[in-house]
């Protein structure tokens, strides 16, 4: 059975792409808050912070680092899983749906433009469904990767503002 165009899965990628979009607003957000917040408490510490302060400028600082390495570890295990076998599956099918495409232009009798016209058409259908599949997987990938930040930032926010 070949894929349709308006199954779900077609349009799953955008579903994920938007879901990075809000997470990244989200994450946008709660940063402003928690650095203006942040940046108020070092103003009014001045050059005597309390303990209290000094903590918070020291957790600022290895979040930071937990958060980032976290987000590239995550990046690193998606990438390895899917992002590069689907990239292997999407040339090799790119290539293939050149060479119909080249036997379907050079087709001389209706039989072959039948066939060929027929092959041409699966290999298209292929490299769309592959394309969506590879769309799917760097989507996967971003919300791996800023599924970290975004807790720091959003917990912090609601942390500092309480």
């Amino acid at each position: 059975m070949s894929p349709s165009f308006s199954s779900s899965r077609f349009f799953n990628p955008l579903m994920l792409w938007v879901d990075v979009a809000v997470k990244t607003h989200e994450m946008l957000l709660s940063s402003g808050s928690v650095i203006q917040l942040r940046t108020e408490r070092m103003a009014r510490a001045g050059l005597s912070p309390s303990d209290d302060d000094l903590a918070e400028m020291q957790l600022m600082s290895h979040e930071k680092l937990a958060a980032a390495s976290e987000s590239g570890a995550a990046i690193a295990n998606q990438m390895h899983s899917t992002q590069f076998g689907l990239v292997n599956r999407a040339v090799k099918q790119w290539l293939g749906g050149a060479v119909a495409l080249v036997s379907l232009a050079t087709s001389t009798t209706p039989a072959q433009i039948a066939t060929h016209g027929k092959a041409f058409v699966g290999a298209a259908t292929r490299s769309a469904a592959t394309m969506s599949q590879l769309s799917s997987a760097s989507a996967r990938i971003a919300q791996r990767g800023l599924k970290p930040i975004h807790a720091k930032a959003t917990s912090n926010a609601r942390r500092l503002a309480g």
